[in-house]
């Protein structure tokens, strides 16, 4: 446990403090394995499709402790305010008084607003541990959530994560799935018809300043019998 010390400490920090004024790059690709990944456990997932922009994965049932819905104007706040509320939590401030490791990555899930100064809706996960995923301790004001298997259309891009820049990623991956075969999955795992839902995925502690990773995904409606050939 000791060992993940720091690391734990350093991820704090990095939701602590004013991300948006880090240095970044623009560097957008697909295809980089998270250095993070090495050091601690990261959901497994199947590799469908690489394409221009994007990656299709499938990954394998998981299980993740999610907060309750963070109305905010700022993704960044919200990860911020979720993430303490998580960080408790596998500090052992749940019902068995269980310490988790930590894991990656934090995954922020984003309901954007109709406008420019309105609360979006957000929610912030941590993925637990296969250790505890027979058993995971239950805490007030947090929910657990079993995904079945799921399919993801994944773009990556460098540097800090910003209000600004998920936008413009999360556009950037709309924009690449639009004449591809994925594109009615897409569609149809959205809750309306006029909400795009999409999640932000944050690997790096703050001190790397190269190397890093982060993540739009969107979920696919798709069924393994369904799969385009």
């Amino acid at each position: 446990m000791a060992a993940f010390i720091p690391f734990k400490l350093s991820l704090l920090l990095s939701l602590l403090s004013n991300i948006g004024f880090l240095p970044e790059t623009s560097k957008n690709d697909v295809g980089i394995f998270p250095p993070t990944c090495n050091r601690i456990e990261c959901p497994s997932f199947d590799l469908i499709e690489v394409g221009n922009g994007y990656e299709i994965r499938r990954y394998n049932s998981t299980i993740w402790v999610t907060t309750s819905p963070i109305q905010d104007i700022s993704l960044v706040e919200a990860t911020r305010t979720g993430f303490l509320q998580l960080f408790d939590y596998i500090q052992g401030k749940n019902k068995y008084k269980q310490q988790i490791e930590m894991t990656a990555p934090v995954i922020t899930e984003v309901l954007p607003s109709d406008g420019p100064f309105c609360e979006s809706s957000f929610r912030i996960s941590f993925y637990l541990p296969k250790v505890n995923q027979a058993n995971p301790p239950p805490a007030e004001g947090l929910h657990i959530q079993k995904w079945k298997s799921t399919y993801l259309a994944v773009r990556q891009f460098s540097g800090f994560v910003t209000d600004y820049n998920v936008g413009v990623e999360a556009a950037a991956l709309e924009a690449s799935l639009a004449d591809t075969v994925w594109s009615p999955a897409i569609k149809k795992s959205q809750k309306d018809e006029t909400t795009s839902v999409y999640l932000v995925a944050q690997y790096n502690s703050p001190f790397e300043f190269s190397g890093r990773v982060n993540e739009i995904w969107m979920l696919a409606d798709l069924e393994d019998e369904l799969l385009p050939v």
